[in-house]
């Protein structure tokens, strides 16, 4: 809404039916040139914007051409050292530091760790299954020995969890739409049970009440509260950890292309980046200053 305002004042107040691809490239280009902001937020105005056209007004923007998009810097991530990670999880407890654990010992974005479910955990095999991921390419990552023992005891609780449910009538978890269409009675198994549930069950759009899976504020403020405790003097996410997984796998020896197929990249060209944040210094080179 606040987008859309802005649209609507930064062209004199004209009615939006009225305008069209000509007014948004002009807005989305003032943003870029006039207000110096971030691609981000300019995708975000462009977000807005076509949802007004196309869900409130009914009437599709035409293809946009001649916007000037706002350059997307590079920039090198934030790595923790394996102390500084240390300090990080000392300063957690409970779900939070256990999915702390997760992230940083299999390298999970958060969502993707948020969204695992039962059948994705593989003790035997050491592995997690991610599935549904940003690059909707499904894949395996490593599952922690150290972390195991503390995800068995986890489960035990979220299982005594699922029986209390279905003994209420209730049980059911939110599935994806095709499955829920091929397997109607999957959502009360164990195996499609969230391994991170949420509190509170939600009804869904026939009444039905599930639960969903823990939300991704919980974990962030529990990561920025432990950053803050540790005092580490970075900005610190739950990416973060996703990060220091690859780098402090590249400087144990470990070869490009397999941290590539553990993160889920689809070029290596994006893996490449933790290069320039290896402890030997930029792209792994050691100064000369230190030879002397």
């Amino acid at each position: 809404m606040g987008w859309i305002k802005r649209y609507i004042f930064f062209h004199n107040k004209r009615h939006p039916g009225s305008m069209g691809g000509d007014e948004v490239n002009a807005f989305l280009t003032s943003l870029a040139v006039d207000g110096n902001v971030s691609a981000s937020t300019q995708g975000q105005a462009l977000a807005a914007l076509l949802f007004l056209y196309r869900h409130v007004l009914k009437d599709p923007l035409p293809w946009l051409n001649d916007v000037v998009r706002a350059t997307r810097p590079s920039r090198i991530p934030v790595v923790l050292t394996p102390p500084e990670v240390r300090l990080l999880l000392d300063q957690m407890k409970g779900v939070p530091k256990l999915i702390a654990l997760l992230l940083y010992g299999g390298g999970l974005r958060l969502l993707e760790c948020l969204q695992l479910r039962v059948k994705d955990v593989n003790f035997e095999r050491f592995e997690l299954y991610v599935r549904d991921t940003k690059s909707r390419r499904d894949r395996v990552t490593t599952l922690s020995r150290t972390v195991q023992p503390l995800l068995r005891e986890h489960l035990e609780r979220v299982r005594a969890l699922h029986k209390r449910d279905l003994a209420r009538g209730f049980g059911a978890v939110f599935m994806p739409t095709a499955v829920e269409r091929k397997l109607p009675n999957a959502a009360k198994e164990w195996g499609w049970q969230w391994v991170f549930p949420a509190r509170r069950r939600l009804c869904d759009d026939h009444g039905v009440e599930r639960r969903l899976h823990l939300h991704e504020t919980v974990m962030q403020r529990a990561i920025r509260d432990a950053s803050l405790r540790a005092d580490l003097g970075k900005r610190v996410t739950c990416h973060t950890l996703r990060h220091s997984f690859a780098t402090h796998l590249l400087e144990r020896g470990q070869d490009i292309r397999t941290v590539q197929e553990l993160l889920g990249h689809r070029d290596v060209s994006t893996t490449m980046i933790y290069t320039h944040v290896l402890r030997l210094g930029a792209k792994g080179v050691q100064s000369p200053l230190d030879a002397l």
